[in-house]
């Protein structure tokens, strides 16, 4: 069993900054991409940025110059440093990942979500 654990979610005023971290534990052979979705009130969920196991990273328009994506070393913990937030931002933040487990090759694993809400 797979667990992703988000964190570090809350109110910011529209300029600040916060740093999301997603935790991965279970029985876990690989970790592959990792990735940042969000899904703001009556909207669908949207892809924010993902990383690779090999560190290559991309980012949506969106959020480009001001969201940085990142794993630790071992590779289990990804972050999102958000800066210069807007309203626009606000939404439920879902940490995302590809897993290779004792059981399975690879299936994909979601958080239950961090809400990051940005108001003045």
């Amino acid at each position: 069993q797979v667990q992703l654990v988000e964190s570090g979610g809350g109110l910011v005023q529209p300029g600040g900054s916060l740093r999301l971290s997603c935790a991965a534990s279970g029985s876990i052979v690989t970790i592959y991409n990792m990735a940042w979705y969000r899904q703001a009130p009556g909207k669908e969920r949207e892809f924010v940025a993902a990383v690779t196991s090999g560190g290559s990273s991309n980012v949506a328009d969106s959020v480009k110059g001001r969201f940085t994506i990142s794993r630790d070393s071992a590779g289990n913990t990804l972050y999102l440093q958000m800066n210069s937030l807007k309203p626009e931002d606000t939404a439920v933040y879902y940490c995302h990942a590809f897993i290779k487990t004792i059981l399975h090759y690879g299936l994909d694993y979601w958080g239950q979500g961090t809400l990051v809400t940005v108001s003045s």
